[in-house]
C-alpha cells in the first residue's frame, strides 16, 4: 500500500534499503511488533503491511487525518469531492486560514482531515509547516489539476488501518514506545538536524539536537529490552557523533529529493541510515 501523502523527507524511494534492515520476515518469526514514532507520510509502514503495526506522531492533523481515513472514509471523501470542485487560488488561500478561526476547534474531525488533505495536495511541494502559534503558512503550489479525491487510495489505506489492526497515536516519541519489548522493530524518522539551518518548524514546539539526544537515549533503552532499532536522519556530523558509539552501524547514503513544486526536479542529498 502507497502513501496517499505528498510528503517532505518521504521515504518512499527509500522503501527497498530501509525495509531489508527492518527484515519484516524476521520480525514475523520473532513474533514482533513493528513501532513508528513519526509516521509522516507513512511510506514504510504501510508498504510493510504487518499486523498491529503502532503508528504515531506529534502533529494532531495528521494523526486525526489517519484516524478519519480508518472510520469514515466515506464521508472524508464526500467532502474532498467538494475540495476539488472549488480548487482555485482564493479557496486555497481561504482554506489555509481555517486554523487562525477561534471556531476552528468546533469543526469535526472530519473536516479537519479534509482540509489537511486539500491542503497537503495542493501546498508547496507537501510541506507541511506553522508559524509559532501553530498556524499552517505554506504558500500554494503551481498546480493545475491535483488529485485531491484519491477515492481508491483512501479506501485502500482504510482497510489496511482495520484488517492490520493499526494502533494510531498522537504522543510524544518516548511514550509511544513505552510497551516496545523484545523482538519489537521501531522505525524513528524524526525532523531532519542540518549542520546550519533546516526545517524543523513541524510543529509550534520543533525538534532540534536536545530532542536528538533523548532520541539517541531512547534507542539505547530499547536495544536494551531486545528491540532493533532503525534512524533515519541527514549526514551532519552532529548525527554521526551521536550515533558512533555502542555498536549502531551507520549507512551513508545519497537520497533523491524533490526540489521543485511541480516534482519535476530532483537533487541528490547526504542521509544516514542507522541501525542497532
Amino acid at each position: 500500500m502507497e502513501t496517499i501523502l505528498k510528503w517532505a523527507g518521504g521515504k518512499r524511494l527509500l522503501i527497498n534499503q530501509i525495509s531489508k534492515i527492518i527484515n519484516p520476515d524476521q520480525l514475523k518469526k520473532d513474533n514482533g511488533h513493528y513501532y513508528e514514532p513519526f509516521i509522516g507520510g507513512g511510506a514504510i509502514a504501510f508498504s510493510l503491511e504487518l499486523n498491529e503495526t503502532v503508528i504515531n506522531d506529534s502533529n494532531k492533523e495528521l494523526i486525526n487525518m489517519y484516524n478519519v481515513i480508518k472510520n469514515n472514509p466515506s464521508e472524508l471523501i464526500e467532502l474532498l469531492k467538494i475540495h476539488q470542485s472549488k480548487y482555485s487560488d482564493a479557496y486555497y488561500e481561504r482554506i489555509r486560514k481555517m486554523d487562525r478561526s477561534k471556531n476552528y476547534d468546533n469543526i469535526s474531525n472530519v473536516e479537519k482531515a479534509a482540509r489537511f488533505i486539500f491542503l497537503n495536495k495542493t501546498c508547496y511541494n507537501g510541506l507541511y509547516r506553522v508559524n509559532s502559534s501553530g498556524h499552517f503558512n505554506v504558500p500554494k503550489g503551481k498546480y493545475k489539476n491535483p488529485d485531491i479525491i484519491m477515492e481508491k487510495k483512501i479506501n485502500g489505506l482504510s482497510r489496511l488501518l482495520n484488517e492490520k489492526s493499526f494502533k494510531i497515536t498522537c504522543l510524544d516519541f518516548e511514550k509511544a514506545v513505552e510497551d516496545a519489548t523484545k523482538g519489537d522493530v521501531v522505525y524513528f524518522d524524526p525532523p531532519y538536524d542540518y549542520e546550519e539551518t533546516g526545517f524543523t518548524s513541524y510543529s509550534a514546539i520543533g525538534f532540534n539536537k536536545s530532542d536528538l539526544v533523548r532520541l539517541k537515549n531512547l534507542c539505547d533503552r530499547l536495544i536494551d529490552r531486545g528491540c532493533r532499532v532503525i534512524i533515519s536522519n541527514n549526514d551532519t556530523k552532529f548525527v554521526n557523533e551521536l550515533f558512533k558509539c555502542n555498536g549502531y552501524k551507520i549507512v551513508h547514503i545519497e537520497a533523491f529529493r524533490f526540489i521543485s513544486c511541480d516534482g519535476s526536479k530532483r537533487s541528490k542529498v547526504k542521509e544516514v541510515i542507522i541501525y542497532g
